[in-house]
C-alpha cells in the first residue's frame, strides 16, 4: 500500500514518484528508534504534501532541481524545529489548534487536493492560487478533456470506491474470512496499478496522449544537504512551522487512538523528537516533510504489528523496491495515481462537522467554517493561521464573560444553587456568588460589575461571599480586582467573605497581603460561609 501513496503524495507535492519512496526509507527507521507508538507508520501524507506544494511552489519553479531541493530544506526547518520543540517540552502547544479548527483545515485541504487531480484526471493544462481560480481554470479546459485518460481516471475512481464500501462484504457473504477480506480490500490501490500499468503498457496508450510516469531512478535514497541560505530559511520558517505543528497534530491523534485499543500510551513530547529526527532524516535522503499518517497506521495495526521493528521492516521493503521494482512503473497511468489520491483524500473531508458543531456551539462552528473558507479560498498557510486566530479571540471573548451565579441553600442540605434554576434558600444580608471560571485580565472586570450592581440594588446588604470552588487561577490584575472590591464594599460597609478556595489559589493568596486587608474570612466550604453568617438559613 505505501508504495503508491508515496508515489501519488510526491507528485502532489510537486516532486519526482520516487522522491516519495525515498522520504519512506529513512524516516521509517528513524521513528522506529525513537518514536513511543508501536504501530504509528511514518512517511508522506495528503495534507502535508498539500502544505509543501503551497510554499515550495512560491520560491521554485515545479519540475526543477530547485524544487527539490528547496522541499529538502523544507523537511530539514520542520525536523529541526520538531526536535527543538521536544527537547524543550512543548508538545502542549497542540493544544492551540481546537478540533473544529483541524477539521476545517482538514476539510478544506481534502477539497484543495482532489480538485488539483481533477486536471491531472481530465488530462488538460490548469491552475490556480485557491480553490476558486483553479476551479475557473479547470471549466476553461473542459472542452479539452482528454478522453482515454477521463476514462482511466474515473474507471479507477469508481474500482477503488467500491473496494472500499462493497468488496469486503461481498467477500464475506461468500464465506472468507474477515481478516483475508479485509487484506484483499486494503491491496485494491495495489491492483488498480498492476491493472492499469499493464493495460497502458499493453496497448501503447502513451501513443495516444495518456501520460504515464516515465522513468523512476533505481537505487537507494542519495545523501543529500539543505540550502544553507539565511534568506531561504526565512522564508520557509512559517511554513516549516505550521507544517510541524499540523504534522504533529495529525501524528499524536493517529497515535493515541491506536494505542489506546491496546491499553497502551504514547509520550507527546518525545513524540516531536521521533518526528523531528524521522524529518531530518528525509531532508538528508532525497524526502520531504513526513509524519506519521492514519492510513498506513492503521493497516500496520490491522496487520498485527507488535512493535516498532514493523517500520524498519517495512523500511527495507520500500528500500528494496527503489532497487528492483522502478522499472516496473515506467508505464503507471498519472491518472491512476491522481484517483488514488482523490478517493484517499475525500474521505478526510467531513462538512457534517459543521451542522454538528453548529448545533453544539456556534463559536466553535464560527471558527471550523473561517478555517474551512479562508483555506479554500487563500491557501492552507492563511487558512490555517487564521483558524488558530479566531478560536483563541473566540476563547478570550467567551471567557471574558463568565458566568456567575447566585447561589442559595437547598433546603434540607449543604448544596448552593442557581437561584434561577432551583428552589433555594436565601438572606437579604448575604449575597453568594459563585464565579464558574478563573478570574484574569480579561474577565475581572465583569465580577466586579456584577457585585456593583448587587449592591446597588440592596440596602440590606451586610456581606458578600465568593464561592470559589471553580477558580483555577487568580492571576495579577485579578487580584487588583478583588482588592478594588474588597475596598469598595469596606467603604460600604459591607464584609468580603471567600468560600472554597483551591489549595494553589490559597498558596498565591497567601503570598500577598490581599488575605491580611480582607474584611470577611475565609470559609472552608460555602455552608459553614452561611452557617456563620445567615444561622437562621441553615436552622430555620
Amino acid at each position: 500500500m505505501l508504495i503508491p501513496q508515496s508515489l501519488a503524495y510526491a507528485m502532489l507535492a510537486g516532486l519526482p514518484p520516487e522522491a516519495g519512496l525515498y522520504a519512506s526509507v529513512a524516516p521509517l527507521v528513524v521513528y522506529a528508534l525513537f518514536g513511543t507508538s508501536r504501530v504509528l507508520a511514518v512517511g508522506p501524507v495528503a495534507v502535508v504534501s498539500l502544505m509543501t506544494a503551497a510554499t515550495v511552489g512560491e520560491l521554485a519553479p515545479l519540475g526543477t532541481a530547485t524544487y527539490g531541493t528547496v522541499a529538502l530544506t523544507l523537511a530539514f526547518l520542520s525536523g529541526a524545529m520538531l526536535l527543538i520543540m521536544g527537547v524543550l517540552r512543548l508538545g502542549f502547544l497542540a493544544n492551540f489548534l481546537s478540533h473544529p479548527v483541524i477539521s476545517g483545515f482538514i476539510s478544506a485541504s481534502g477539497l484543495l487536493i482532489a480538485a488539483s487531480q481533477l486536471k491531472v484526471l481530465l488530462g488538460v493544462q490548469a491552475g490556480g492560487h485557491n480553490f476558486v481560480e483553479l476551479a475557473g481554470s479547470l471549466v476553461q479546459q473542459l472542452p479539452h478533456t482528454h478522453g482515454l485518460t477521463l476514462a482511466l481516471g474515473a474507471g479507477v475512481i469508481g474500482t477503488l470506491a467500491w473496494t472500499r464500501t462493497a468488496l469486503k462484504p461481498l467477500l464475506m457473504g461468500m464465506g472468507w474470512s474477515a481478516r483475508t477480506a479485509d487484506w484483499v480490500t486494503k491491496a485494491g490501490p495495489v491492483v488498480a496499478i498492476a491493472a492499469s500499468t499493464a493495460l497502458a503498457w499493453a496497448l501503447d496508450w502513451q501513443a495516444q496522449g495518456l501520460k504515464i510516469v516515465g522513468k523512476v531512478p533505481q537505487g537507494l535514497p542519495p545523501l543529500t544537504l539543505p540550502v544553507w541560505d539565511s534568506a531561504l530559511w526565512h522564508a520557509l520558517a512559517v511554513p516549516a512551522l505550521l507544517i510541524s505543528v499540523v504534522g504533529f497534530v495529525e501524528s499524536v491523534s493517529v497515535g493515541q487512538t491506536l494505542a489506546a485499543k491496546r491499553r497502551q500510551r504514547i509520550d507527546p513530547d518525545q513524540e516531536l523528537v521521533a518526528l523531528g529526527g524521522s524529518n531530518l532524516s528525509a531532508a538528508l535522503s532525497g524526502g520531504f516533510p513526513v509524519t506519521g499518517g492514519f492510513a498506513r497506521s492503521v493497516v500496520n495495526f490491522d496487520a498485527g504489528a507488535r512493535t516498532p521493528a514493523a517500520g524498519a521492516f517495512t523500511a527495507v521493503g520500500i528500500a528494496l523496491a527503489s532497487l528492483f521494482l522502478t522499472p516496473a512503473l515506467y508505464y503507471l497511468p498519472q491518472a491512476t495515481l491522481a484517483a488514488t489520491i482523490v478517493v484517499a483524500v475525500l474521505s478526510l473531508v467531513d462538512l457534517p462537522m459543521l451542522a454538528r458543531t453548529w448545533r453544539y456551539s456556534k463559536t466553535d462552528f464560527l471558527a471550523g467554517l473561517t478555517t474551512l473558507l479562508v483555506t479554500l479560498l487563500q491557501g492552507v498557510e492563511t487558512g490555517l493561521v487564521l483558524g488558530v486566530g479566531v478560536s483563541l479571540a473566540l476563547f478570550l471573548f467567551r471567557t471574558s464573560r463568565p458566568h456567575i451565579a447566585e447561589v442559595g441553600l437547598v433546603p434540607g442540605t449543604e448544596y448552593f444553587r442557581n437561584v434561577l434554576r432551583h428552589k433555594v434558600l436565601c438572606s437579604p444580608k448575604v449575597l453568594s456568588l459563585r464565579v464558574d471560571e478563573s478570574l484574569y485580565f480579561a474577565n475581572s472586570r465583569a465580577l466586579e460589575d456584577r457585585i456593583n450592581q448587587a449592591v446597588a440594588r440592596s440596602e440590606a446588604l451586610d456581606h458578600v461571599v465568593l464561592q470559589c470552588s471553580a477558580i483555577n487561577d487568580i492571576d495579577a490584575s485579578a487580584l487588583e480586582s478583588l482588592e478594588s472590591i474588597e475596598k469598595r464594599l469596606r467603604d460600604s460597609h459591607i464584609a468580603l467573605h471567600l468560600s472554597e478556595v483551591k489549595g494553589p489559589v490559597m498558596d498565591r493568596l497567601q503570598s500577598t497581603d490581599f488575605l491580611h486587608h480582607l474584611s470577611g474570612q475565609v470559609f472552608l466550604t460555602h455552608f459553614q460561609a452561611i452557617q456563620t453568617l445567615a444561622p437562621e438559613i441553615t436552622h430555620p
